[in-house]
């Protein structure tokens, strides 16, 4: 993944993708909230948009430690474990406590970003820069994916 996105502009572009998933949240029904419109998802829609909030605190952890020349191991099964952790003890979200986890952990992580000098994007062999790309996109990609499920239901 290469662009020629400043820090700026990386926590702009993640702004703007939370921004749109708080909307979609705050005009999901009871009904929608509850179900689990995604096919081979079990997670309802409020488990899978406070997911979005929860990547928000790892991804932010990960570029720090990478910022701080600490070693950082991803894979997906270190995904899959913090997803399923999240599922396990996310089952009761409100909307307003979403809407609160998007804003608090979206906050710190776009705050990080935003700080960040240009070339801090290149550490840990450009991973900084790709952690602040699927900031952007998980958001996108989970409401977009929620939204286009719930409309093929009705």
């Amino acid at each position: 993944m290469t662009d020629d996105l400043s820090p700026a502009q990386h926590a702009q572009a993640i702004d703007d993708a939370r921004q749109r998933l708080i909307s979609f949240v705050q005009r999901c029904t009871d009904g929608d909230w509850r179900s689990a419109p995604v096919d081979g998802d079990p997670r309802p829609v409020g488990v899978i948009t406070d997911h979005v909030a929860d990547a928000y605190e790892y991804l932010a952890r990960y570029i720090g430690d990478l910022v701080t020349g600490q070693h950082v191991d991803v894979n997906a099964a270190i995904i899959d474990e913090l997803n399923a952790e999240h599922a396990s003890e996310a089952g009761a979200v409100t909307p307003a406590h979403v809407t609160g986890h998007l804003r608090s952990s979206g906050d710190a992580l776009i705050a990080l970003i935003a700080g960040l000098e240009p070339g801090q994007l290149d550490l840990g062999d450009g991973r900084v820069r790709r952690f602040a790309i699927i900031a952007t996109r998980h958001a996108d990609d989970h409401r977009a994916e929620i939204e286009a499920a719930l409309a093929a239901s009705v």
